[in-house]
């Protein structure tokens, strides 16, 4: 009985950990040597974990408007930085910095810093204030 409690254990160990280690590798999936600026209008704020997202509808490097999916923290650590599911509402103008995916035509972003010029919300910016 006790070998096999063991075992329970042990399959459920073996499985938290498969678990972790299948989050995915921020690495492969953007490019962290890069930084790009997107600057557009909110359309969809998704406040969860393991990550939030938000959406923002911003010209691309050639000036053709896309809809970008910005990766951010989870709801947990944001509720920790001042952020809540009522920070950032569709129709924000919104000014994001981040790393850009490895695959452009993905439009992804891992946000580095958020600003809301209409009323100086950021977050990301260490000491910086915004008028």
């Amino acid at each position: 009985m006790k070998r096999r409690a063991l075992g329970i254990i042990a399959a459920a160990a073996l499985t938290a950990s498969a678990g972790a280690l299948a989050h995915h590798s921020f690495t492969a999936t953007y490019d962290e040597n890069k930084t790009v600026t997107i600057e557009g209008e909110l359309v969809q704020f998704m406040f969860r974990n393991p990550h939030a997202f938000v959406h923002v509808v911003a010209p691309d490097e050639s000036g053709v408007m896309q809809r970008w999916g910005v990766e951010w923290g989870g709801a947990g650590a944001l509720t920790g930085q001042g952020v809540t599911r009522e920070s950032l509402k569709p129709g924000d103008h919104v000014i994001i910095t981040g790393n850009p995916g490895r695959n452009a035509v993905d439009h992804r972003v891992r946000m580095k810093s958020l600003r809301r010029p209409s009323d100086g919300f950021g977050w990301g910016f260490q000491g910086e204030t915004f008028d």
